[in-house]
């Protein structure tokens, strides 16, 4: 409620008279009293409702009145026209303009209870409005939590009070930070932290302290008795008590996210496992909570990651947990022999590079891997065949492969359905048939098609490729065209069977349930 607002109330009839520039001043509550000098009894803020009984009959003794009240930090007077005056004095009206006191004539029908009434009633609905905020507040930070934990939950404290918002493990290095100048806060905030504690802030769970332009506020983050941390709040004005309500609501969410027992981390990890390989599964259908409870829209695309050369599954697990926590991602992850598989939203399909890069750094391998094209949940079986064809695309590790860069390979079998590729890859069926009945060596005429094709075609080259003499390759080629009835010095028949092999290979990857 601020003096304008007042004296436009349709309903009170009431008249600014003077200190008209000070008009948006707010009025916190509305005080009727009649003492000649009722400074002891304010605290700033309020309107001043007085018949007119004690201001004096003098232009000086009235601005000493109006003089004392300015000093007191009040927000208007309101002087009643029905009762002592008539109308409002003139040295009540030079006053108010001299001293930028907003001066407001009420008339005699308004009781001074109709305007208390008006003031409370705005108060309460502005406390109310602010309440809502609040608990507005908190429900993002709880849907921030569940969605990007810490990290989500700093970066909407931070938003919602305009402040610079960190999170300091024990050892005061930087877990979460958000908002302007955060280095120099944390740096500030971990040099406080080192001081040894005195009596009187040993058991403190809360501190404020102020640097060259503003307050920050230390707050311990525990939910049990050991200690995880603090959370760090700065901003150039002090918190109110409905900001620091939502802090300590952050507090709470931060504490319990920093102390979940380690059942339920394990179990959400295991849940974590079992969604991914559902999802990667061929033709899955997913429940769309189960995905929004690990940070994903269900409408929205998706590529798959394929990671290989990771090393025992337990140790790349953790890791790769560690890695993704940091870039605050939503993610689902499967494990095989020597081999992560990630799920990521095709938004942040970016971060793939950091994620390779940090993760075998951590590991300290070598990683392969290969991302697939973006893809619904319900085709992600696809994609996993994607990422690992892409994975196994060069003979190098230590990068990722997208599955678009195989060029015409991605174009033509990216989108395949298995029943597709199985048709593209049935002409190949009377080679194994054949290596099968004649208990052919280890390289049969499957991997030596392979070998010519890959050579364009060139004998020499081919045989020298997979270690066998130049003769014993024609007779191998011999074979497979009597075999499948195809003249492999077509160029049509060559891209035939090479669509056929590709196939065959998309086909072997699977799923992790068809493995």
């Amino acid at each position: 409620m601020t003096v304008r607002r007042l004296v436009q109330h349709p309903d009170l009839g009431l008249t600014l008279v003077a200190g008209r520039e000070n008009t948006d001043r707010t009025i916190v509550w509305a005080h009727a009293i009649e003492l000649a000098d009722p400074t002891p009894y304010l605290s700033g803020g309020e309107l001043v409702m007085t018949t007119g009984m004690n201001v004096g009959t003098t232009d000086l003794e009235q601005h000493d009145y109006l003089a004392r009240l300015s000093a007191a930090g009040v927000a208007a007077l309101a002087f009643d026209t029905g009762t002592s005056f008539a109308e409002v004095p003139a040295g009540i009206i030079v006053a108010g303009d001299a001293l930028g006191m907003p001066v407001i004539a009420v008339p005699a029908r308004t009781p001074f209870i109709a305007i208390t009434r008006a003031v409370i009633d705005e108060v309460t609905a502005d406390q109310l409005r602010s309440v809502q905020r609040i608990v507005d507040q908190q429900e993002v930070m709880a849907r921030e939590a569940l969605k990007n934990g810490i990290p989500g939950v700093v970066s909407a404290l931070s938003t919602s009070l305009s402040a610079t918002v960190i999170v300091l493990a024990t050892d005061a290095s930087t877990l979460a930070a958000a908002g302007p100048d955060s280095s120099r806060v944390a740096h500030l905030c971990s040099q406080h932290l080192q001081h040894p504690p005195t009596r009187t802030t040993r058991d403190q769970a809360s501190r404020v302290f102020a640097d060259d332009v503003g307050y920050c506020t230390l707050q311990a983050l525990r939910a049990t008795p050991t200690l995880r941390g603090h959370l760090a709040v700065r901003r150039d004005a002090a918190l109110s008590p409905l900001d620091r309500l939502l802090v300590a609501h952050a507090v709470s969410l931060i504490s319990i996210e920093m102390d979940k027992p380690a059942k339920v981390l394990d179990a959400e990890h295991r849940l974590r496992a079992a969604v991914a390989q559902a999802v990667l599964a061929q033709d899955a259908i997913i429940d769309p909570g189960l995905l929004r409870y690990f940070g994903f829209d269900p409408e929205n695309s998706a590529v798959v990651v394929a990671l290989s050369n990771t090393g025992p599954a337990l140790a790349a697990e953790r890791h790769t947990q560690d890695v993704l926590g940091t870039l605050a991602t939503p993610y689902l992850m499967a494990s095989r022999a020597d081999e992560i598989n990630l799920v990521l939203p095709a938004d942040n399909s970016t971060a793939v590079n950091d994620i390779h890069q940090a993760l075998g750094t951590r590991l300290q391998r070598r990683l392969g891997g290969g991302v697939s094209l973006p893809g619904t949940f319900g085709n992600l079986g696809q994609g996993l065949r994607q990422a690992q064809a892409a994975m196994r695309s060069g003979p190098d590790e230590d990068r990722v492969r997208s599955f678009a860069e195989l060029g015409v390979f991605s174009v033509i079998l990216g989108n395949r359905t298995s029943a597709e590729l199985e048709l593209m890859a049935r002409q190949l069926e009377p080679l194994d048939e054949h290596d099968r009945a004649e208990n052919s060596p280890e390289i049969g005429l499957i991997a030596t098609l392979e070998a010519y094709l890959h050579a364009n075609g060139h004998i020499e080259s081919a045989a020298a490729a997979i270690g066998i003499h130049r003769h014993t390759m024609r007779n191998r080629l011999a074979r497979i065209r009597e075999i499948t009835n195809c003249s492999l010095e077509s160029a049509d028949s060559r891209a035939e069977m090479w669509l056929a092999i590709k196939a065959r290979e998309l086909l072997s990857m699977g799923a992790p349930n068809e493995r």
